[in-house]
């Protein structure tokens, strides 16, 4: 079975599902939620309190433990049960850190039978091959016709912690022109929270801003505040378009496309910019592991038959 995943410092992606990049760790079984997923003698539950950022995602278990919540959410998806599911996994790295830390993260989901038990089911699978793809871009493979006539073309992922950019020539990859910003929407939120804390003395969340800037009208914060989120949101967004001038991408002078979740949130502002003369935007959060998927099927089919 074929599964692909997204590790992201926000939320983890499937081509089908997205949940916060949380963990909370349990020594007993937790009562009163379903959703609990034993392995090696401790229970897990996902949380809405997300990971600290880590670089190097191999550090500790947690984002493995992540790993296998996707995998029993797609196999609970479609049905597949079996004595033991072998399993090729399709994951990615953010462009800048691909070809330092690809094998490494390969080679962190290689653990041999794996036996885990969610939501009281017993599960037991072999993780067999893993391709490790690029970010970035693998969200454009599903959207070829927006880059593969293009000269030169940025990729730019607003993620959760980072902004992530890979140059395109002609529609393939430069891995040797990769750049990333500390300027994703978790930095951003942070701030905005401190902000509203300090001037109007409101403790607020992600969620808060996600509904703000969405246009929810569900939320019922001050509209001073919502104006602070706002504006504070704007001015993120020309922070990253001036990052990443210093790092010689002029969004005047070539075409972008935008992906992941903060280009969406961001969008409106991106679009308003003097500094972009024309962009395209990937709407879907999940087009990482759905690039992820399509490229790991080209990859297997490939693969010489014995």
């Amino acid at each position: 079975m074929l599964i692909s995943i997204d590790h992201g410092n926000y939320a983890i992606k499937t081509p089908h599902d997205s949940f916060v990049s949380g963990l909370s760790e349990h020594t007993v079984k937790p009562p009163m939620t379903e959703e609990i997923l034993e392995y090696d003698g401790k229970y897990w539950t996902l949380s809405s309190q997300r990971l600290s950022y880590m670089r190097d995602k191999t550090r500790d278990d947690r984002y493995f433990i992540l790993s296998l919540f996707a995998i029993a959410k797609e196999m609970e998806r479609t049905g597949r049960y079996s004595p033991l599911e072998q399993i090729q996994l399709a994951v990615g790295l953010p462009p800048e850190h691909y070809g330092m830390l690809r094998d490494k993260f390969a080679q962190y989901f290689k653990r041999g039978i794996i036996k885990f038990a969610y939501k009281d089911k017993p599960y037991t699978v072999m993780i067999d091959r893993v391709m490790v793809f690029p970010q970035a871009y693998a969200a454009v493979v599903p959207q070829s016709s927006l880059v593969v006539h293009t000269l030169r073309i940025f990729i730019i992922d607003v993620g959760g912690y980072t902004t992530d950019v890979l140059l395109l020539q002609n529609g393939k990859p430069d891995l040797q022109f990769c750049r990333s910003l500390e300027t994703g929407i978790i930095t951003m939120n942070n701030e905005i929270i401190r902000k509203v804390g300090a001037l109007h003395d409101m403790l607020i969340n992600d969620e808060h801003i996600t509904a703000v800037l969405q246009g929810e009208d569900s939320v019922i914060l001050p509209d001073d505040v919502k104006t602070a989120i706002y504006e504070a949101a704007k001015q993120h967004a020309n922070d990253i378009l001036n990052g990443l001038r210093e790092l010689q991408v002029d969004l005047r002078a070539n075409p972008a496309v935008f992906i992941g979740g903060g280009s969406i949130l961001l969008r409106p502002f991106f679009e308003a910019s003097r500094l972009v003369a024309k962009a395209d935007f990937v709407e879907s959060p999940n087009a990482n592991a759905i690039g992820y998927e399509m490229l790991a099927r080209k990859q297997l089919s490939l693969r010489p038959t014995v």
